[in-house]
């Protein structure tokens, strides 16, 4: 299905931008909960594991609605190697919102903790307890915490690059609020030309 206007369809447009607010949260009580042995610890934990699980779920319905609307066209202009590097970290990201909840799932298990969310929800555990394999998630979740920071660091340089230096239209397919078509800005008082021949 193609995309109106050369834009990212309304509902894709919404679970950008709410799970960017999700994860920036997940990234600032993660460094908080690292950092920490307050007794606000446990609420923390139990904000990180229920966003988790919530961007999970989120990131799988984010996946089937690109498969279905598609995504708009990258500039034509836009160098093959900036077009590559955009494909790749988009690949990167989404791999990285699937892989971290699932470490994180993990690591908790291997634990012996319970997976209990918000409203007393609890996951059972699909992995046995096991000291050698929580080290080894909990480190695998914790590197990629930080590469993750980093895509999304990357991310953000990118849309301010096309926002705000190459005026390209980029940032305007995901941007919440509504464009303005050029059909629209043709027929606009402003433009039209009876109002020209008048001015003229």
């Amino acid at each position: 299905m193609s995309n109106a206007l050369g834009r990212f369809a309304p509902i894709q447009r919404l679970l950008h931008w709410l799970m960017a607010a999700c994860i920036i949260a997940m990234l600032f009580i993660g460094v908080g909960m690292v950092s920490t042995v307050a007794p606000k610890y446990l609420p923390l934990i139990l904000i990180h594991k229920t966003l988790g699980v919530t961007l999970l779920v989120l990131v799988v319905i984010r996946l089937a609605l690109r498969l279905h609307y598609g995504a708009p066209p990258l500039p034509a202009d836009l160098l093959p190697a900036i077009k590559l590097g955009a494909r790749l970290s988009h690949l990167l990201l989404y791999a990285s919102m699937i892989v971290m909840p699932l470490l994180g799932l993990g690591m908790l298990w291997a634990a012996a903790y319970p997976v209990v969310l918000y409203g007393g929800i609890q996951i059972p555990a699909l992995l046995p307890q096991s000291d050698h394999v929580h080290t080894l998630l909990w480190n695998a979740h914790a590197f990629l915490g930080f590469a993750f920071f980093a895509l999304v660091l990357l991310h953000l340089a990118a849309a301010l690059f096309h926002a705000l230096i190459r005026h390209d239209g980029v940032f305007a397919t995901i941007t919440p609020l509504p464009r303005r078509t050029d059909e629209a800005r043709r027929m606009s008082p402003r433009s039209t030309p009876g109002r020209r021949a008048i001015r003229e």
